[in-house]
């Protein structure tokens, strides 16, 4: 069994966060499909909080502005170069992490 070191880029936004008037996590995948990255999960999560407040709001069953989170694993080559921008989109949305995993 090979194994190959990559990385994990986790972004944690909120569901509602909005950049130019489009929902950030739209504007993220386009510009990680034009990146060619190898792909992308859309995690949508039930509750949370950060530094900008609370996540979500409970109005008779249905929740808004959920915390969400999208992940890529990719290798590094690719990766580095695009968080520059990366961090300038999310800005003070969200938090952006990395961290190295094994790939089987």
């Amino acid at each position: 069994m090979v194994r190959q070191s990559m990385l994990c880029l986790t972004i944690r936004i909120k569901k509602n966060d909005e950049i130019k008037g489009k929902r950030l996590e739209k504007v993220l995948l386009e510009f990680l499909k034009k990146a060619k990255v190898s792909g992308a999960t859309v995690w949508l999560g039930v509750d949370g909080f950060g530094k900008s407040g609370k996540s979500t709001l409970h109005l008779e069953g249905l929740t808004i502005n959920q915390p969400m989170m999208i992940d890529i694993v990719e290798e590094s080559s690719k990766i580095e170069p695009l968080l520059p921008e990366l961090k300038r989109m999310v800005n003070d949305h969200g938090i952006i992490t990395i961290h190295y995993v094994d790939v089987i």
